[in-house]
């Protein structure tokens, strides 16, 4: 009988989840990195949300010759599930081949933070599927997020 690490138990246990749905999050987000278009950095990206239905939507990182208009695979996920009618999300998952993991980048943060609570665990796998978790606003402290607009786009007081 294998035993279950503590810290993914602590984890499950810290942010609400079961086991097992953190290690399917991050398997999805470590298989999804295999279809990642990076012709130009090599540098492949796989992410994976859970929704409040227990669906997993994942997304790739996707480069272009034209550099900026490539995306990253945090985006690709929120795009997917958002065109799929999802705006809630309980955690995502984020897959590389480095170690130490890499976290989202700045911009993927705040695409995040649009639709995601700042306790939202944000799971960063490395090259060798071990994870580093943080809330998302551990990783994006003193955010601008849609609570600081007016439903007529200006700014709440």
């Amino acid at each position: 009988m294998s035993s279950i690490n503590p810290q993914l138990t602590a984890d499950a246990k810290r942010f609400s989840l079961d086991v097992r749905q953190i290690q399917e999050l991050g398997q999805k987000a470590i298989e999804a990195k295999a279809r990642a278009h990076c012709p130009y950095s090599h540098f492949r990206v796989g992410a994976a949300l859970l929704t409040p239905s227990g669906a997993y939507i994942t997304g790739v990182n996707v480069e272009n010759a034209s550099y900026p208009v490539g995306v990253c695979a945090e985006r690709c996920a929120v795009a997917k599930a958002v065109s799929d009618g999802e705006k809630v999300f309980r955690a995502i998952a984020v897959a590389t081949d480095i170690s130490p993991p890499a976290s989202p980048c700045g911009s993927c943060r705040q695409n995040l933070r649009e639709f995601c609570g700042l306790e939202m665990p944000i799971f960063m796998y490395d090259v060798k599927g071990e994870y580093v978790v943080m809330t998302l606003g551990e990783l994006l402290p003193m955010s601008f997020g849609p609570d600081h607009l007016k439903a007529d786009g200006s700014t709440a007081t």
